[in-house]
């Protein structure tokens, strides 16, 4: 490593840039309701809306990952900042279901920016260690979820309108502003940065395999923390401390994860990740009362390592693929959460609309959707305990630290 570059400032403005990232999804899923509220939105429109941040994010990581080689992780941290500033300011000021659809897309584009710097970065800057740093770097994920999970839950009482809950932002994004201005940055040192060679591992059978799977994988994240108002709202728990709590398992869990992923490799962390989430979903989806907390512990343990250790095993296994291959991993989760979005929104409006059939009224009607929403989106685990499964076995059969 260059002598010239502060690694461990490089680092932390990252970690400053993720708290970012992560407290627009936390800061967006508790004022959903106001959102509604103030706009007349229904729960399909509250989707697509949500769903612009998910576009946005793999948009900027196609961009990034095929130009990352070329302009490397400065130029893109600053695209990143200025796009953070722009999507708040545009949100806060927003008049109507467009402005949060264009507002939303730009917070979007700046997440996605800044995963596509610092993804490659930091497995530059830690090239022996590469799994288990961005496991440390995505622990600044559910680590900006629980600060912005407490912020709504302090200030909403207080009086804070959601405007000034998105402004709260604004203080980390000028932060990693100031830590990254005039900094010197690694040149792809140590990973691949031919755009050929890239090309050729992402045009492999387990680099799509992967890629669909971090569909799926995202989705079970994001499908539940980012509905966790409108589904859990009525279980019997505060949705902001879950999902604060949620937050603070995974951030927990992914600082040490070291240990657990040289015991079980990258591979068996995510089968059993798999079989923790399933489970977790399923319990969320029966529970009232006290025991939301219990099932959403065990639900927490279950997503905690699935983003960083899929960005972590491209990394390590796919090294060809190089900051390309990582941006796109990324993207086609991100991708695949905003797709299915809508999907939620509208199992959420048709579980109401059949609790109201079945005579249900009042705050039995929010729990009956919401448990039943849960119950749908169980079925994305359970998809990857199959393909986690056979992945497990095909690589202990070649040999678990074979790469392509």
């Amino acid at each position: 490593m260059d002598i010239g570059i502060n690694r461990s400032r490089l680092f932390f403005a990252s970690c400053v840039a993720l708290v970012v990232t992560s407290m627009t999804f936390a800061i967006r899923a508790g004022i959903l309701n106001d959102l509604g509220a103030d706009f007349g939105l229904t729960g399909v429109q509250l989707g697509h809306v949500n769903s612009m941040a998910f576009y946005g994010f793999p948009i900027a990581m196609l961009i990034g990952g095929f130009i990352y080689n070329q302009v490397g992780p400065k130029i893109m941290l600053w695209i990143a900042f200025i796009s953070h500033l722009l999507g708040l300011i545009l949100t806060m000021t927003a008049g109507g279901f467009w402005g949060l659809m264009i507002s939303t897309f730009f917070v979007g584009f700046a997440n996605g920016s800044v995963e596509a710097a610092c993804n490659p970065l930091i497995a530059d800057m830690y090239p022996d260690d590469q799994t288990s740093m961005l496991n440390k770097f995505h622990v600044w994920f559910p680590g900006g979820i629980v600060i912005g999970s407490l912020l709504g839950y302090f200030l909403t009482p207080m009086g804070a309108s959601w405007q000034m809950l998105i402004a709260t932002m604004l203080i980390p994004t000028v932060i990693y502003g100031f830590l990254i201005f005039g900094q010197k940055f690694p040149k792809s040192v140590n990973i691949e940065s031919n755009t050929t060679t890239n090309l050729s591992g992402i045009i492999t059978p387990l680099f799509i395999f992967i890629a669909l799977c971090m569909t799926v994988t995202a989705t079970t994240e994001f499908g539940a923390n980012q509905w966790v108002e409108k589904i859990m709202g009525n279980a019997g728990a505060h949705p902001m401390i879950l999902l604060a709590m949620t937050a603070g398992i995974m951030a927990t869990g992914r600082f040490f994860a070291g240990p657990l992923v040289h015991k079980l490799n990258p591979v068996g962390v995510l089968l059993v990740s798999a079989i923790v989430s399933a489970l977790g979903l399923y319990l969320l989806s029966v529970v009232t009362g006290p025991a939301v907390y219990a099932a959403t512990a065990v639900f927490a343990l279950g997503i905690c390592y699935f983003w960083p250790t899929m960005i972590g095993f491209t990394a390590e296994y796919i090294p060809k693929s190089g900051a390309m291959g990582l941006s796109l991993i990324g993207g086609a989760g991100m991708l695949g959460a905003g797709i299915w979005n809508p999907i939620i929104g509208g199992w959420i409006d048709t579980a109401k609309e059949t609790a109201v059939s079945a005579g249900l009224t009042g705050d039995a009607v929010d729990l009956a959707a919401g448990q039943s929403t849960l119950a749908n989106l169980s079925i994305f685990p359970m998809v990857l305990i199959v393909a986690f499964g056979i992945l497990y076995f095909m690589r202990n059969k070649i040999g678990p630290n074979a790469t392509e």
